[in-house]
């Protein structure tokens, strides 16, 4: 049972490290920007890196406290700009926009448990906290 964590760790965290490449193309700060994203020359890389490193730090178990929070400041913002459904007149639009507002909610939920928790088992955070620290012999006068 204690490798369950770190598979739904990996999975977890999966998302957010593939997707996160496509932040750097044209195209993706290009639909960024015609959705209203202040800025997206910007914002959209650094979110990029946001959900590279938070996915990294989440699946390798490193600092995954801060790794989720890197999660949470990424999903919160996209979700409330680029998946507006109720901002949508296309019925159609609104319905996938409220179907990916849906899914960030509930990854959103699973960072906020991570921040909590931890890494848990199988995880360098938790061989860290384990690891016999190193003794200082004084040094000689």
């Amino acid at each position: 049972m204690r490798y369950l964590v770190p598979l739904g760790r990996v999975l977890f965290a999966l998302v957010f490290i593939i997707t996160s490449f496509g932040h750097f193309s044209a195209e993706t700060i290009g639909y960024a920007a015609s959705k209203g994203v202040p800025m997206a020359e910007l914002l959209v890389p650094l979110s990029g890196v946001m959900s590279l490193l938070g996915g990294l730090m989440i699946a390798l178990g490193f600092k995954a406290r801060i790794g989720a929070w890197l999660i949470v400041a990424f999903l919160v913002p996209v979700s409330l700009s680029m998946h507006a459904f109720w901002a949508v007149d296309d019925p159609q639009q609104a319905m996938m926009d409220r179907i990916q507002f849906m899914k960030n909610v509930a990854m959103l939920g699973g960072a906020l448990l991570i921040t909590y928790f931890g890494a848990g088992p199988v995880s360098v955070d938790e061989r860290r906290a384990h690891a016999i620290p190193a003794t200082r012999e004084p040094l000689p006068a």
